[in-house]
């Protein structure tokens, strides 16, 4: 068990140029850890996390342009890539083998979500669409419309409840996965939504805005919670970790903080990056945190639990 916050492990020159999205992932079928990393320079990377050191796996090449987001289905087997050439690319894990290209229409895909039993991806359009994709269908399946701005963010529910979406105008709006209905429209914000995450239990949502501030709203009831010192420069992610009790965030000041989430307050900072930081995300146990930025480097941290 970790007994102190520390950096364990630094790769640099992970990609040629910024690294904008990082995913870390377990494989039901060995138990191995994934890190899936995108980049501006096009390129979608899968690195083995084994013997606390990253090992490059494959280099995934098919995006026109840079990569914005990445996410891995739950099961740990399938990567998804979003990029600014309007494409989501869904790529085979073991194989390194591309399974599907999606075309997300004309600039509309930018973060991507798999639903939590890993038949869906999801993200947001330029119309203010979250377009929704079957990963077997390799289609869009169906749309929930927040009639508002576009949307930068995608969080679903652990529970698979629930579906918010973060837009480029602040709005924040929270869906009813079931019957597809608008439940809370959230106004907290006067910036993009950078980044948004629901708390393990989906009874909590931490949004990240380019206001400078995190929030935390209580999804059921859809009341602010606050969070005293939740202001800093410019955030680029956030996300919890698998406990309730803790999550991260990174931002344009370097930093990647770790955050209590019932006193709401700071409680580390790593400042170990050269360049401002764009993703953050936590291993499957809570044990272990990875980051990575615009200076090419992917980080990984040793965090108590």
């Amino acid at each position: 068990m970790s007994t102190q916050y520390s950096i364990l492990f630094k790769q640099e020159h992970a990609h040629d140029d910024a690294i904008w999205t990082a995913a870390w992932g377990r494989s039901e079928k060995d138990g191995s850890d994934t890190i899936v990393t995108g980049s501006l320079d096009d390129s979608v990377k899968v690195w083995k996390w084994t013997d606390e050191k990253l090992e490059l796996q494959w280099s995934l090449e098919g995006h026109q342009l840079g990569v914005v987001s990445v996410d891995i289905s739950h099961n740990g087997a399938i990567a998804a890539s979003s990029s600014l050439d309007a494409h989501i690319r869904l790529w085979d894990l073991d194989s390194g083998k591309q399974i599907k290209s999606m075309d997300a229409g004309p600039v509309d895909a930018w973060t991507v979500a798999f639903s939590p039993d890993s038949k869906y991806v999801a993200t947001g359009s330029h119309l203010g669409k979250v377009n929704i994709f079957g990963v077997e269908s390799g289609k869009k399946e169906f749309s929930l419309d927040t009639r508002g701005k576009f949307i930068l963010s995608i969080a679903y529910s652990p529970d698979g409840k629930y579906l918010a979406s973060g837009a480029i105008d602040g709005i924040i709006n929270i869906f009813d996965i079931a019957t597809g209905k608008l439940l809370h429209t959230l106004e907290g914000h006067a910036m993009p939504i950078r980044s948004l995450t629901f708390s393990p239990d989906s009874q909590l949502l931490v949004t990240a805005s380019d206001d400078g501030y995190i929030k935390i709203y209580d999804v059921q009831h859809a009341n602010y919670l606050s969070c005293n010192n939740c202001k800093f420069e410019w955030p680029g992610n956030v996300a919890f970790g698998p406990d309730d009790t803790h999550f991260v965030s990174s931002s344009s000041d370097k930093s990647v903080k770790v955050w209590d989430t019932g006193s709401r307050a700071c409680v580390h900072t790593f400042f170990d990056h050269q360049d401002q930081v764009w993703s953050v995300k936590y291993n499957g146990n809570g044990s272990k945190v990875v980051s990575a930025g615009d200076d090419r480097e992917i980080h990984i941290y040793d965090c108590p639990v």
